[in-house]
């Protein structure tokens, strides 16, 4: 199990950096063969608060040198992509963003992923820091990948004007070719070398949507090929000259720390060449994986738990409740919760349940790193390049700029790779400087290794009590949210802690949209060893449900519709008002279903995108079948909406065994599941119909990577309660519990 006192990374104290200059990036132009490289001017700030800053649309501020692109000789353009490409399609979508205002062939468009370079290719929504997450990428890039293509259209333009001794204005530009009516036409590559020579616009101008050709069609991904013919490479592809591999073995209880151990066993394993401790475990370190396994199974090894999570699961819900009967701290109030429920013609209390929850990426953690007269090189997926780079070199004892982090994709992340401390990162960094050597080292986790070894959505326990009113209206909402904080005792408290309160804790209930006249939102930050993370849509994971679950149950206490009930509720957000009617509309609302069959709404905004649902379920005894799931969709503007209906489907997908199944346990403090046996993953033969429409919106994009994934809990839910009379609050469902 992983320590969670790993060093803090100095992300905090860190003073904001400049970019290179433009003169230091021509210089280089050469290294590509003559090719263009664009070090255009792009704006740069805004604050962290990821969800905060997708609503409120493009961020504006200081202009930065920034290189996004390259036409090459023969005409293609690449792009280089600074988001992290973990499956949802972000290395098609920029592209998609530069390719419209550069005119261009989408034939003729590469991508590559960005160097780690924060000065460079910071999120503009994580201030002067590089990484993915938050479903900010296409929104904070939206006006800056644009102005890239414009730019470089202009300056392409610029230099045909001045090859043809005609007026820039008369040149017109499509599918890559540049033209005039005189009949002189040009490719990219004739004039990318001229186009080198011409000024960076400052603020080039890019095209009302009247004028575009690619934003909003239906393009085929770019990372699609490679991924399925297997010349995609990997963290676990990667083989260098003299490679080793290491394993680690970890405590079985998270807190745990060696007391001693003797490798004597594992070094006598044919293959293994060292055996080192560093502070997470004992490190085997094998010329290949089977060996490193082996040796560490052979490993003995004396753990101090005294300071580990020894507690069971029950023992830690019994726990919070007993934190419950204290008053928590506030964290949203708006009238008087407690008169509004005494004074209430109906009450109604409610306990909501969530457990532990593995992120299960298809690809685990893993990495290469390799030690150099000149710092370190380390070949990963990595998704906050800005903390890899810092806690590498504070392992290491040298400067960020001595290490150089190559990007590579990832099979899938859900969260588990964007680490407050770059646990995983750490641990390669910590194996390479007790080994010792400039041989090349993989960290290699297992399967194992990454279900029993954290982190986790935290454990959670809702407790909500509320009435309605005779006329049917909600006389008063006290809610109670109780689970370990993913950011305090870390280096983004700061950001997102307010007076005690853990912003990713309520999210979703703090600030509902809901019209509710007497509000009150308390919250407990409880302690345990067990790390915790945030995990697909962060704390809309387990608010959602509760939300949206109570909201059918006071409309069906007050006699109401569902769907008219929450209306009623979002007068004041006409957006999300439509996206309910939407898939109320295109999911049948209203019509009859047979015996035995249910269909259930919920509707939730996270990461400035609405997301409306309907499901529609079978339930024999305590089976439940999903049948049918009708997503309604408001994320702004659909810069390619196939990946949108992929990212909602495979949110589908990834949700539904959680719903369904999956949880984390602890029993004395040890995890109970082990690999896919035991934290299934959705079958093919479960996956439901799913339909995805797109709300058409004229506004800047938002998030799309996970606001589908918190609907699909209460819509199911709702939707057997529709089809039994029986409700379900807590997750994993089990009908077999309830009465």
């Amino acid at each position: 199990m992983l320590r969670t006192d790993l060093p803090v990374n100095p992300l905090i104290p860190r003073p904001a950096t400049r970019g290179a200059s433009r003169r230091d990036f021509l210089k280089g132009a050469a290294t590509v063969g003559g090719a263009f490289v664009l070090a255009t001017f792009v704006p740069l700030g805004r604050g962290p608060l990821a969800q905060e800053a997708a609503a409120s649309g493009p961020p504006a501020g200081i202009f930065e040198p920034n290189v996004f692109l390259k036409i090459a000789p023969d005409s293609t353009v690449t792009v280089l992509i600074k988001h992290f490409e973990m499956g949802q399609g972000i290395t098609t979508g920029l592209t998609t963003l530069v390719a419209e205002e550069l005119d261009a062939d989408w034939g003729q468009m590469r991508y590559e992923m960005a160097p780690a370079n924060p000065a460079l290719y910071a999120n503009l929504f994580f201030g002067t820091y590089m990484g993915t997450g938050g479903s900010t990428s296409t929104a904070n890039s939206w006006t800056q990948m644009r102005k890239v293509g414009a730019a470089a259209r202009a300056m392409l333009v610029a230099a045909a004007a001045k090859e043809w001794n005609v007026p820039a204005g008369e040149i017109t530009v499509a599918k890559g070719t540049l033209s005039h009516p005189s009949g002189k036409t040009a490719t990219f590559g004739d004039l990318a070398g001229a186009a080198m020579a011409e000024a960076v616009p400052a603020d080039p101008a890019v095209k009302t949507p009247d004028q575009w050709t690619l934003i909003g069609t239906r393009l085929p991904r770019l990372d699609s090929f490679a991924k399925t013919n297997g010349t995609a490479v990997y963290g676990l592809d990667i083989r260098r000259p003299g490679m080793l591999v290491a394993v680690i073995r970890r405590p079985d209880r998270f807190g745990g720390t060696v007391k001693s151990f003797d490798a004597t066993a594992a070094k006598a394993i044919a293959g293994v060449v060292d055996v080192v401790q560093i502070p997470t475990g004992v490190a085997v370190i094998a010329k290949d994986t089977w060996s490193a396994m082996k040796g560490r199974e052979a490993l003995t090894v004396e753990w101090d738990d005294a300071k580990a999570e020894t507690r069971s699961t029950d023992a830690i819900f019994a726990s919070y409740r007993e934190e419950l009967k204290k008053t928590g701290l506030p964290a949203d109030t708006r009238g008087d919760a407690a008169a509004g429920i005494a004074g209430a013609a109906k009450t109604t209390t409610a306990e909501f349940t969530f457990p532990y929850l593995a992120h299960a990426p298809m690809e685990p953690m893993n990495g290469v790193i390799q030690l150099t007269d000149e710092g370190a090189e380390i070949w990963s997926g990595s998704q906050f390049p800005s903390i890899d780079l810092y806690v590498t070199s504070a392992v290491l004892g040298i400067k960020p700029e001595q290490v150089k982090i190559n990007i590579l994709i990832s099979g899938g992340s859900f969260g588990r790779r964007a680490v407050p401390n770059a646990d995983w990162t750490f641990e390669l960094a910590a194996v390479a400087k007790a080994v010792g050597r400039k041989d090349p080292v993989q960290l290699v986790w297992t399967r194992e290794d990454d279900i029993k070894g954290g982190y986790y959505r935290p454990m959670f326990l809702h407790a909500v009590e509320a009435g309605v009113t005779a006329d049917g209206k909600i006389a008063g909402w006290r809610h109670k949210v109780i689970g370990k904080s993913i950011m305090i005792g870390t280096a983004l408290e700061q950001m997102v802690v307010h007076d005690g309160v853990d912003d990713t804790s309520v999210e979703g209930v703090k600030n509902s949209p809901y019209k509710i006249p007497h509000f009150a939102v308390e919250a407990y930050n409880p302690a345990s060893e067990v790390p915790v993370l945030w995990w697909r849509s962060v704390g809309n994971t387990h608010t959602a449900q509760v939300m949206e679950t109570m909201m059918d149950e006071l409309a069906t206490m007050a006699g109401r519709d569902a769907v008219e009930f929450r209306l009623e509720l979002l007068s004041e957000h006409p957006r999300m008002a439509d996206v309910l009617k939407l898939a109320a509309e295109k999911g049948d609302w209203g019509k009859p279903m047979p015996a035995g069959k249910g269909r259930g709404i919920a509707v939730h905004e996270s990461f400035g995108t609405r997301v409306a649902m309907v499901a529609e379920v079978t339930v024999d005894g305590a089976d439940i079948k999903v049948d049918r799931i009708v997503a309604a969709v408001d994320c702004g503007i659909a810069v390619n909406p196939d990946i949108i209906a992929a990212q909602v489907e495979g949110s589908v997908g990834f949700a539904l065994s959680s719903v369904l199944r999956n949880a984390i346990t602890l029993t004395d403090g040890i995890v109970d599941q082990s690999n896919f046996d035991g934290f299934e993953p959705t079958r093919m033969s479960e996956m439901p119909v799913v339909e995805v429409h797109i709300a058409k919106v004229d506004a800047p994009p938002s998030g799309i990577g996970e606001p589908a994934v918190p609907l699909l809990a209460p819509a199911i839910g709702n939707a057997v309660f529709q089809a039994t009379g029986k409700r379900l609050r807590s997750l994993p469902f089990d009908l077999g519990t309830v009465g």
